[in-house]
């Protein structure tokens, strides 16, 4: 049987493999999921994805299972406690900046309803489907992020520049920017209706 064609950026490790083939990609439309996403994503600012997904169980561990509400209400005492784990970027601004993105989080879904129903707006409710054959013309952002990312600031949000956000678009489909000749580009495109 023919192997697979994908993306070439998961390639080194299995557990990449797997989040390419399974997640990357895929409309969220799940807060928690939103919110696990963007505290990757922070923690990412200037590291491989690579480095954050092994270290993704440390930060479910300490973030509450990425709960908002629970991690909005993290104490000073916790902030230190989880600064000593291996397991996650022990990296102060970024784990503070989880917390306070947190009590930013809960606002937008106070005013919006979900994070969700906020975060989709920017790309009017439906992905935007690229078509990338190779990796090199893949912008790093695009004025869709640039407008998420500013808003996002200015509601108080930490670690949200544009080219984290067009990670996380990236990450949660709102973009599909699987290459054209991956097998998930098609895939994800007619299981979402573009």
């Amino acid at each position: 049987m023919a192997e697979k064609m994908r993306c070439p950026w998961c390639l080194k490790f299995e557990q990449y493999i797997r989040y390419h083939d399974e997640e990357w990609g895929v409309p969220v439309h799940d807060d928690q999921k939103h919110f696990e996403f963007l505290i990757l994503e922070g923690a990412q600012a200037g590291l491989s994805w690579s480095t954050i997904l092994k270290k993704r169980e440390g930060y479910r561990k300490n973030f509450s299972g990425f709960d908002p509400a629970k991690v909005a209400r993290f104490t000073p005492k916790r902030i230190e406690k989880i600064l000593t784990d291996p397991g996650i970027i022990r990296n102060k601004l970024k784990v503070h900046a989880a917390v306070s993105n947190a009590k930013c989080f809960l606002e937008v879904q106070k005013e919006f309803g979900s994070f969700d129903q906020y975060i989709w707006r920017f790309v009017k409710g439906k992905p935007i489907v690229n078509q990338w054959k190779s990796t090199h013309p893949v912008p790093a952002t695009t004025k869709e992020s640039d407008a998420l990312s500013k808003d996002l600031q200015k509601r108080g949000f930490k670690f949200v520049g544009s080219t984290v956000i067009y990670a996380h678009m990236q990450a949660c489909g709102l973009v599909n920017d699987h290459l054209i000749d991956c097998f998930r580009y098609h895939e994800i495109k007619k299981a979402h209706g573009n």
